[in-house]
């Protein structure tokens, strides 16, 4: 659930196919999202789940997994 969320929003945020995107896919070299686009991404998925991701954390988010992992902490 949280992962096809997740493809969603990076589906409609860089208009690629949400099949492109795999837990293991980097969100700058294999999505080729630029700066703002990944910024973008994470404001949606804030959005999205009701959650706060700080600037020093952000930082460590790379991969898809990287949000999802996040986003599953936030719920415990």
């Amino acid at each position: 659930m949280i992962f096809e969320t997740i493809q969603d929003i990076i589906s409609k945020q860089l208009g690629i196919e949400k099949s492109a995107i795999l837990p293991e896919s980097n969100l700058l070299t294999d999505l080729d999202a630029d700066s703002i686009e990944a910024v973008e991404i994470i404001m949606s998925i804030e959005d999205e789940f009701g959650v706060e991701i700080p600037e020093d954390s952000i930082e460590n988010i790379v991969t898809v997994q990287d949000l999802i992992d996040f986003i599953e902490g936030q719920a415990e």
